[in-house]
């Protein structure tokens, strides 16, 4: 596969300063990988060369296990990630399983369908799959990377939209991706702002950290759910009471499948959902690696494998 496009991703972080003694060296992070079918192996079939393509934080599963069997790849013992399982697409080129293979759909350019690949379909899947009632009420907490995507999909979607961030400077961009409220956390506390409001059917906790998580569980309707996107190495105190009296559900969420990526870039052809993008060349990997790290890139980065040196 050609590489055009390749997302930087938080969890590219780690990718990147990989040291453990099972790490192959060189180290090629990315999978936000975007571009086109150079070549195809012998036994390949439904792909020929041309085909515009992408390939996502799934990158293959074993296909025999209990999980693949059922149409659970994503959760497969032995799923491999590009990066982590074989050379990820900060490259010009980067061979992958077929059945991790993404069609490109038409209104989707290079740039704009790499993020998909990760950032797109977790936060789509996230909101889509919660199984809250249509018209339900749906909090976005934190306006980055991800954040900015779920917002469009909960509105898009249907949802009363209420993106939560600190301070005043993103209430108006929050707005502009269809947030129908904003919640400044500096200024109220989001849980029991949101508990005001009649509680959320759920909340898409987005941010790198889990601090908010405990605050946020006060802001669940009756049945709402809270799902975590955002990772990090905190916990989450749930109270019993609450969880029991109120049939709430705390819950995590990776990813999805080359199918639901797909889906996630035709819903966002059909209904205008994008991610805020910048590009950078691929020569600039190290540097956008420190931005990402230090806070300073706001939503999705992805590199330019095409951008001369």
């Amino acid at each position: 596969m050609t590489v055009v496009a390749s997302g930087v991703c938080g969890a590219d972080i780690g990718t990147a300063a990989a040291t453990g003694k099972d790490t192959v060296f060189p180290v090629t992070p990315g999978h936000e990988v975007a571009g086109y079918v150079a070549e195809t192996g012998d036994q390949v079939e439904g792909f020929s060369v041309g085909d515009r393509v992408a390939v996502g934080w799934f990158g293959g599963s074993c296909g025999r296990c209990a999980r693949c069997r059922a149409g659970d790849v994503v959760h497969c013992p032995e799923r491999m990630v590009p990066g982590l399982s074989y050379p990820g697409g900060w490259s010009e080129s980067i061979t992958v399983p077929v059945d991790a293979l993404v069609r490109i759909p038409e209104g989707l350019d290079f740039f704009e369908a790499a993020p998909f690949g990760c950032a797109g379909v977790t936060t789509f899947n996230a909101v889509r799959n919660a199984g809250i009632r249509a018209g339900g009420r749906v909090a976005v907490f934190g306006i980055g990377g991800l954040g900015h995507l779920a917002i469009q999909f909960a509105s898009k979607l249907g949802y009363e939209t209420i993106a939560i961030a600190r301070g005043t400077e993103r209430e108006k961009f929050a707005g502009q991706l269809g947030a129908h409220r904003y919640i400044d956390s500096a200024v109220q506390a989001p849980g029991a702002a949101l508990k005001e409001l009649g509680g959320a059917d759920l909340i898409v906790l987005t941010a790198s950290s889990t601090a908010a998580a405990d605050e946020l569980l006060s802001g669940l309707n009756t049945h709402g759910k809270l799902t975590l996107v955002g990772i990090d190495a905190g916990a989450v105190t749930v109270p019993v009471a609450g969880l029991v009296m109120h049939g709430h559900v705390v819950t995590g969420h990776l990813t999805g499948s080359p199918r639901e990526t797909q889906e996630a870039m035709r819903f966002a052809v059909t209904n205008g959902v994008r991610a805020v993008v910048e590009r950078m060349p691929l020569q600039q990997a190290g540097e956008a690696l420190s931005r990402l790290r230090e806070g300073a890139a706001r939503f999705r980065i992805v590199l330019d494998s095409s951008a001369g040196g």
